[in-house]
């Protein structure tokens, strides 16, 4: 099992209650984790409206998870 830290932002972090958190999963790629996140959580949003970040870096959703890895997943921002 691999451990990661999560950030949640915007609309994530109001459907997650919460702004990050260190989980343990069996998941292999970011898009797996992503799922096991919209199953648990009911995120709205398809990975594919999002961007997301590995240690600060913007990434492929196809990455391989490695222990301690820091991730964000970014949602749409929308301004005016």
């Amino acid at each position: 099992m691999i451990r990661v830290n999560l950030q949640y932002y915007a609309q994530l972090r109001e459907q997650a209650g919460m702004s990050g958190e260190q989980v343990n999963t069996v998941a292999t790629s970011l898009r797996e984790l992503y799922e096991e996140l919209r199953a648990r959580f009911g995120f709205s949003l398809a990975a594919d409206a999002l961007k997301v970040a590995v240690n600060a870096q913007f990434s492929a959703w196809d990455r391989p998870l490695h222990d301690g890895d820091t991730i964000v997943f970014i949602p749409p921002v929308a301004g005016g």
